[in-house]
């Protein structure tokens, strides 16, 4: 059986490596659609240098680049020249340290070389700027018209055709599902499902930017085919041989979005004319870099146009509506097989076989969504990268959502970050600092304070008064099979949530974002209403062994017989509110939820009730700390169904020696001098006085006692396997 019938959307290098997927799966009936000529098409596949640069941050970003790599070798559209990333500061070369690691822990070799090595490699460098490189054998270049070509030979002979110059203009649908395509030249293609790879053109509607990169191919230059790629990101510059000659890419220190109206109409709208002006600075250090450059001229040039998102992260996944209308767009050369492969395993399958989270279509809530924050916050991540990363670096847009507390906090002096689009507490800088201060090294305090650690002692001593409003809160009402067993005003964990039912069919679930409204909405039957209402309500915390004394005399609810995962409707002052008999702290404790316009009143109620009690005001920091002390896990950062699905590895709890340094996540974690895992989260334990981690491990070493290293830069730091909970809820000792 040839399957259902498909319709893709681009014959570039992403839709014609779908086309070999699904075809190699069986699912023959397979149309690919291209506006352009193929396979010269006009769009990015046509003018990209075709770097892969295979490490990140991300092992879903990697992993998908690794198997672009080995199948475009297979194919052999791939060369193994190996990529070099420069370092020409002391604070990139500690960064390139870090990525080394997580190559370590994704699976993928590099070494960290010194400037004699970097030379030896690109001889034609200026070794006196250089002060390292990280080097990676199997990074290299693709060809992608030509990946593009051979692959869609592959799916022709298994039945696929190809057909260019046609213009999608319409996706019609019958009772919310895609039927097909319409085009330019009025024909109709019959579809079961249809696969978006469009590129830079899915930006119409659609969270992606069309931004300009330039371009450049040199006169002669002493270069040769062997040479590596050359990554100079303190410059934005990036580097590859075209036989004799050098090609120069530039990011640029100010990122330039383009509008789709504005792109030429001829046969090449992905290649902007060339500005010499802006291109200046860039070729200025291209040649501090390479001397050779002196010599030479710009014999090619141009300003390449491609898609690319807000977080850096493709879209992936089927829409929401119409149901059938499958999405890969803004996919680098560098992970279009990848992206290839694992979505034909979501499509045919139901289910990737790597974890997509980070890349999931539905990801962003309407807020970030909106075209302005989409373009602000993408320049500025694109302009960020030329200086090494932090995961808690704060983004380029501020202020987007402000909570109803918002006031107050500033007043205590909080110090924001931002969760999910919201302006939320770190630590509060009218709070102290303990004494003796903590340390920490340069890299995991920079956006930390000791004072989060006063946050996390005093919410034990006494109490703690914590911001939840960033969390999604989801209202349900009707007949919800996920809640039909649990008991009127219980809460319960189901899939990652929890479910709270208020009423016969009413329901609150706290989520851990869009991502669990997506699946909510696409699996309620009729006659059941889901709606978001996090924007329209406010939440926050009081953990603590005060907890129950402070809140007594302001509730009407009754909270000597108020149970663990319990939940009960009253006043609190004088706002209506829901009290949740659940605490992330590891301490008696209750979430309140409110609307948001009681807000401003209900945080006044609480701070003034505490004063007496010791309550502190507390950040994000010290929720972290407390929560892992606890022993809770994160969704989506600590457990994916992936990690879950795998009855050989398990999240283990790894309390370090204590040497001021901390890890943030994605660190290597090595037994036997072998890799054998990697750190998901961390942060200093204040209770347990040094660092803690979360780690997923094989079985076999994730029990109490085994030692084990995390790969933290260029040194590693004993750790040791630790039963949980770290701080026992009872107040009877802390285990370790």
């Amino acid at each position: 059986m040839p399957g259902p019938a498909v319709v893709i959307i681009g014959a570039g290098v992403t839709g014609c490596a779908m086309a070999d997927e699904l075809t190699a799966r069986g699912w023959t009936d397979v149309t690919v659609l291209e506006q352009g000529p193929l396979f010269e098409t006009g769009g990015s596949t046509s003018h990209t240098p075709g770097l892969v640069s295979q490490i990140a941050p991300s092992r879903t970003m990697t992993r998908l680049a690794r198997y672009t790599a080995e199948k475009y070798a297979r194919l052999g559209c791939y060369s193994a020249v190996g990529g070099l990333e420069l370092a020409t500061t002391p604070e990139r070369l500690a960064d390139l340290h870090r990525r080394h690691g997580f190559g370590e822990a994704w699976g993928v070799h590099s070494a960290v070389v010194d400037p004699a090595g970097c030379l030896a490699l690109f001889p034609l460098l200026d070794k006196s700027l250089v002060l390292g490189g990280l080097h990676v054998p199997s990074d290299g270049l693709v060809a992608a018209v030509r990946a593009a070509e051979i692959q869609a030979a592959n799916a022709t002979a298994r039945g696929a055709r190809f057909i260019g110059n046609r213009r999608v203009t319409n996706l019609p649908t019958d009772k919310g599902r895609i039927t097909g395509v319409h085009t330019a030249e009025d024909e109709v293609f019959p579809a079961d499902l249809v696969v978006s790879c469009t590129g830079f053109w899915g930006a119409t509607g659609r969270p992606i930017v069309p931004m300009v990169q330039q371009y450049v191919r040199t006169t002669a230059a002493g270069a040769g085919d062997s040479l590596p790629i050359v990554r100079h990101p303190d410059r934005g510059l990036y580097l590859r041989a075209h036989g004799d000659r050098l090609g120069i890419g530039s990011v640029r220190p100010d990122p330039r979005p383009v509008r789709l109206g504005d792109l030429p109409g001829d046969a090449h709208p992905a290649m902007l004319p060339f500005t010499p002006d802006t291109f200046r600075q860039s070729w200025t250090a291209a040649t501090e870099l390479i001397p050779a450059l002196r010599g030479t001229a710009l014999d090619e040039a141009y300003n390449g146009v491609l898609g690319v998102t807000a977080d850096g992260f493709p879209l992936l996944g089927e829409a929401r509506e119409p149901r059938g209308l499958w999405v890969a767009e803004a996919v680098p050369v560098a992970h279009s097989a990848g992206v290839a492969k694992a979505l034909t395993e979501w499509i045919v399958d139901g289910r990737p076989v790597i974890d997509l989270h980070e890349c999931d279509l539905n990801r962003f809530d309407p807020g970030r969504l909106a075209p302005e924050y989409v373009r602000r916050r993408t320049v500025r991540r694109l302009a960020d990268e030329q200086r090494p990363a932090h995961p808690a670096d704060p983004p380029g847009v501020r202020d987007l959502r402000i909570g109803p507390f918002h006031s107050r906090q500033a007043e205590l002096g909080a110090v924001f970050g931002e969760d999910g689009g919201w302006e939320t507490p770190l630590w509060y800088a009218s709070n102290p600092a303990p004494d003796p201060p903590v340390t920490r090294d340069e890299w995991s305090g920079r956006h930390w304070s000791p004072i989060a650690e006063t946050e996390a002692r005093l919410t034990r001593r006494r109490a703690g008064l914590f911001d939840l409003t960033p969390l999604t809160r989801i209202e349900v009402i009707g007949p919800f099979a996920a809640g039909a067993d649990i008991p009127v005003g219980t809460i319960r964990p189901r899939g990652g949530v929890t479910v709270t039912r208020l009423a016969g069919s009413r329901f609150l679930i706290g989520a851990n974002g869009p991502l669990d409204l997506d699946r909510l909405l696409r699996a309620v039957p009729p006659g059941v209403t889901v709606r978001d209402v996090s924007a329209g309500t406010c939440a926050l915390a009081v953990w603590g062994p005060a907890a129950r004394e402070l809140l007594g005399p302001l509730t009407t609810v009754d909270l000597a017989s108020f149970g663990h995962l319990q939940a009960r409707e009253g006043h609190l002052g004088m706002a209506p509110v829901t009290l949740l008999r659940v605490s992330a702290a590891g301490e008696l404790g209750w979430e309140i939820w409110a609307e948001a316009g009681y807000g401003p009143r209900l945080w006044d109620a609480l701070w003034e009730a505490g004063r007496e009690l010791g309550l502190v005001a507390a950040g994000r920091l010290a929720r972290d700390c407390l929560r892992m002390e606890k022993g809770h896990r994160l969704r989506w950062t600590d457990t994916t169904d992936e990690d879950e699905a795998d009855p050989e590895r398990s999240s283990a709890c790894l309390v370090l020696a204590e040497t001021g340094d901390v890890p943030v996540g994605g660190e290597p974690v090595y037994a036997g001098g072998f890799v054998v895992g990697h750190v998901t989260s961390a942060a200093y334990g204040s209770s347990v006085g040094a660092p803690i981690a979360y780690a997923w491990l094989p079985s076999v070493l994730a029990v109490p006692g085994t030692q084990v290293e995390i790969g933290y830069f260029d040194r590693r730091l004993l750790a040791t396997v630790t039963a949980e909970p770290l701080f026992d809820p009872k107040r009877e000792r802390l285990l370790r």
